[in-house]
């Protein structure tokens, strides 16, 4: 069985969220406001990994130890505690505030995903009449 991965996101004690960085896991953190610990696996994940900590700056990633080739439980505390108590992490809640706040405006009517997914709908009804 798998959590319910948004209601737990949606609530408001939720300082962070360590992700693979699947593109729905990414989604469902902005969209609920919520940094990220990025742990990427495979496939996109590392490239979305990428976006989130060094384009977006809203995720901090592990530094995995050369000599152990693992990340250790000093690494794990270090980037718990800047996403919940340092500068860094509320200024990385801030940023993902933001992106949230963006994304709600292009999904409401007259929203830029919004009017390209009901254009999306207009066409294929346009190329499905007989």
């Amino acid at each position: 069985m798998w959590a319910p991965q948004e209601q737990i996101l949606s609530h408001p004690s939720v300082g962070g969220f360590l992700s693979h960085c699947g593109w729905n896991s990414t989604l469902e953190s902005i969209m609920n406001g919520v940094p990220m610990i990025a742990w990427p696996l495979y496939a996109e994940q590392k490239m979305n990994a990428a976006m989130l900590t060094e384009d977006f700056e809203i995720a901090v990633r592990p530094t995995v130890s050369k000599t152990e080739e693992i990340v250790g439980r000093d690494e794990i505390e270090k980037m718990v505690r800047t996403i919940m108590v340092d500068k860094e992490g509320q200024a990385m809640k801030m940023r993902v505030k933001d992106l949230k706040n963006s994304a709600e405006k292009a999904l409401n009517k007259g929203g830029s995903s919004f009017s390209s997914l009901t254009q999306v709908a207009k066409d294929c009804m346009f190329h499905l009449q007989p």
